[in-house]
């Protein structure tokens, strides 16, 4: 995913490179850890990986890691009623709460196919 889409989803993002540099490369870990477990197509594929860390980011209230997620899903072939499925599942244990979350992510993966953005460049950094 290019900067320009990474600093839309939270501009914190774009601060990613140095916050490495201060953070004894941290990030760089964790980013190798996303594309060894989740990027990558194992017993379950890499889409439906990428709707799980979605799903987490939705739980865990954080936005800027459910539009990340949703697009990289989108990116991976994630179809419009595979997402609709995994927010059914979300919205139905979460109840209101989980229904907004899982209308923030539906949100994002709407907004990613207006702009026809499907530059996968930070994971593979």
């Amino acid at each position: 995913m290019n900067h320009n889409k990474l600093t839309q989803i939270d501009p914190a993002l774009g601060l990613m490179n140095d916050f490495s540099k201060i953070s004894c490369g941290t990030t760089q870990a964790i980013q190798q850890l996303r594309q060894q477990v989740i990027f990558k197509d194992g017993v379950l594929p890499a889409k439906i990986k990428a709707l799980i860390a979605m799903v987490t980011g939705i739980n865990e209230r954080c936005e800027p890691c459910l539009t990340y997620y949703a697009l990289q899903a989108k990116t991976m072939g994630a179809t419009e009623t595979e997402l609709g499925e995994v927010l059914a599942v979300v919205s139905t244990m979460g109840g209101c709460v989980g229904e907004m979350w899982a209308l923030k992510a539906y949100k994002a993966f709407k907004e990613q196919e207006a702009t026809g953005d499907a530059c996968c460049e930070h994971a593979n950094t």
